[in-house]
């Protein structure tokens, strides 16, 4: 086709002809250019772009460094932390009531019944209380449950008592150590290993394998709790729906991984003033394929606030979820298309979307001032967005 415009002809009405049949392939390629310099520009900012996540995961800049500095300096010249008579650059210590709820161990300090300078007998007149906070590490305990065998006088016959039930039927942990356990792997992010080397400190001898054991059990107790919080979750008229990628290690090969994914949903009415207490629902898939959410929320009719994955496709239709797009996704698209570009035009969207969000978040903390907890169970759309 560009041979033929090399000549172009001189008669008019012709002229006018090669011009529209131009028109369109300059416009295709325009919008190819556009499309390619696009996802170029997205591909430079992920690599070579400002990356904010990686310089707080280093910690490089912590400010309880230069606390820690300044605090030494403080001892060695004998300044109290709450001297009135420090520089106005030294951070002045802010105390704060110590909780009712701790245990309060008092020691009395008297200096006895009799005056040291005349000898008279001395009376209270009042009294000084001076608070410190202490911590007392946690500590290993065994429970011995003992079952004496008795025996019948009359007829011989034996009796014992039955054992209470167990966490894990002949095994040693008891449940505050399996509690203790779960939460510093899975929430403090304390690996067994390390665990188990904590407890050595301590006389305890317990294996990583042992340890790994008593865990891999205790999570299949707790299968039904999380079935019963999915229950919950796809209960409710609405819910948030999100996926995590995160490295699978494959077993074949212990030096590759994988992408997986850490499916959640998320029953979270407390926007529209609903009854239901906020839960959330976890769901481990080994691969991105949309069976996976399509199995989790199978037969859910509600409402499903999610963002561009492909995965959550199978969700919506007829008969199926209702979708609710997420908007900060699509604010991210003009913020994009503002740093590619620089044009103040698509500019204006995302200050209107934040606009929206203020109005939103305002009516919504008028609403729940307005209605009462069980006034409203259905929620609304300007404020599942």
């Amino acid at each position: 086709m560009l041979d033929a415009f090399k000549s172009l002809p001189e008669d008019p009405d012709e002229l006018g002809s090669v011009s529209e049949q131009m028109l369109r392939p300059i416009q295709s390629l325009t919008y190819q250019n556009e499309k390619l310099k696009a996802g170029l520009h997205g591909h430079r900012k992920a690599r070579f772009g400002a990356k904010s996540e990686g310089m707080d995961q280093l910690a490089l800049d912590l400010l309880e460094d230069d606390e820690i500095a300044r605090a030494a300096e403080d001892q060695l010249t004998g300044q109290s932390p709450d001297d009135e008579e420090a520089p106005p650059n030294k951070r002045q210590h802010s105390r704060k009531l110590l909780p009712d709820h701790l245990d309060r161990q008092d020691e009395v300090l008297s200096p006895g019944d009799t005056c040291e300078g005349c000898g008279g007998t001395l009376r209270q007149v009042g009294e000084d209380i001076t608070q410190e906070l202490d911590y007392i590490p946690g500590h290993f305990l065994v429970r011995r449950f003992i079952r004496p065998r008795m025996a019948c006088t009359c007829c011989e016959a034996f009796a014992q008592a039955q054992l209470p039930s167990r966490l894990i039927e002949r095994g040693r942990p008891g449940p505050g150590l399996v509690s203790h356990m779960l939460v510093s792997k899975y929430c403090d992010h304390l690996p067994l290993g390390r665990q188990s080397k904590i407890y050595a400190r301590e006389g305890v001898d317990l294996h990583r394998s042992t340890l790994s054991d008593w865990v891999g059990r205790t999570t299949a107790l707790l299968e039904p709790l999380a079935e019963h919080i999915g229950k919950l979750v796809r209960a409710g008229p609405a819910l948030f729906a999100d996926d995590t990628p995160v490295k699978l290690q494959v077993r074949a090969n212990t030096t590759k991984t994988k992408t997986a994914r850490l499916l959640s949903y998320v029953r979270d009415e407390r926007p529209w003033c609903g009854a239901a207490p906020p839960c959330a629902w976890y769901q481990f898939s080994a691969d991105r394929k949309g069976e996976h959410p399509a199995n989790h929320l199978a037969k859910y009719t509600g409402t499903i606030h999610a963002d561009g994955f492909a995965g959550f496709n199978g969700l919506f239709g007829k008969g199926k979820a209702d979708e609710q797009a997420c908007m900060v996704h699509v604010r991210r698209k003009f913020v994009d298309e503002v740093e590619r570009t620089g044009s103040p035009l698509p500019n204006r969207r995302p200050n209107r979307l934040q606009s929206f969000t203020r109005w939103r978040r305002t009516r919504g903390a008028n609403l729940r001032k307005s209605v009462s907890p069980r006034g409203r169970s259905t929620p609304s759309r300007s404020l599942m967005s």
